[in-house]
C-alpha cells in the first residue's frame, strides 16, 4: 500500500530513537514492505528478524541497525503503511478534515483488516509491542489531531481546545475498526459523514 517512509513523516519518525538514517529512503521502504508482507502472511507472533531478512534479502544486522527490536520494526512498518499523515490533512474546515481523515482510515482498515486485527490482538499480550505502539503511534496521532483542532480554533469553528479532544482518536479509529464487527459492514462515506456530523462534531463543539 502507498505510504511514506517513516523518516519522511513530518521530517522525522514519531520517535526519533526508532530510526537510524543509514540507508536510502527507497531501501528503507523496501525493508518495511518486507515486514508488512511477513506480517500479512504469518502474523506478529511468528514474525522474526530472520524471516524479514530473508524476504528483504538483507542481513539481520542491517535490520538491527535500523530498529532495536521486532516491535519497533513492526510499528515503523505500520506508520509507513498509513495512506495519509494526519498532520497533512487540511481541507479548510474542521468537518472536511475529519471526514477526509476517517475515509482514509476506513480505506486502510478495509484493505488490511487481518493485519490491523493481528496487531491489536498481539498488543494485548505483548507488553513491548503495546508500549511501542503507544509511544510511537498513538502519541503521534494525538499530537497531529491536536494540530487539526488548533486550526479549527484559529478559523473560529471552535471556541477553544475541546474537552472531548482526548477521546478523538478512540472515536475516529473505533468507528472504523469496530463497525465491521458489530454491523458486518465497513464504514462507507455516507456512514462516516453521519458519524462525523452526529457524534464527533457535537462532542467537540459542546465540551
Amino acid at each position: 500500500m502507498p505510504g511514506r517512509p517513516v523518516g519522511q513523516l513530518h521530517g522525522q519518525a514519531p520517535d526519533a530513537r526508532i530510526r537510524r538514517p543509514r540507508m536510502t529512503p527507497e531501501r528503507e521502504r523496501e525493508l518495511l514492505e518486507a515486514v508488512l508482507g511477513v506480517l500479512r502472511e504469518s502474523g506478529y507472533e511468528a514474525l522474526s528478524m530472520d524471516l524479514v531478512a530473508t524476504r528483504a534479502r538483507c542481513s539481520k544486522a542491517t535490520l538491527y541497525r535500523q530498529w532495536h527490536s521486532k516491535a519497533e520494526m513492526v510499528v515503523a512498518a505500520m506508520i509507513a503503511n498509513r495512506p495519509v499523515d494526519p498532520g497533512a490533512v487540511d481541507t479548510g474546515s474542521l468537518r472536511g478534515d475529519l471526514i477526509s481523515l476517517v475515509e482514509e482510515l476506513s480505506t486502510t482498515a478495509e484493505k488490511d483488516t487481518a493485519l490491523i486485527a493481528a496487531i491489536h490482538h498481539a498488543a494485548l499480550t505483548d507488553g513491548d509491542l503495546a508500549a511501542t505502539l503507544h509511544a510511537s503511534l498513538a502519541d503521534y496521532e494525538l499530537t497531529h489531531l491536536s494540530g487539526l483542532l488548533d486550526r479549527a480554533v484559529a478559523r473560529g469553528e471552535l471556541p477553544g481546545q475541546p474537552g472531548a479532544a482526548e477521546f478523538l482518536p478512540q472515536l475516529l479509529f473505533g468507528a472504523v475498526v469496530i463497525r465491521p464487527l458489530i454491523d458486518g459492514a465497513f464504514a462507507d462515506s455516507a456512514y462516516l459523514a453521519r458519524f462525523v456530523d452526529l457524534v464527533v462534531l457535537p462532542a467537540l463543539r459542546h465540551s
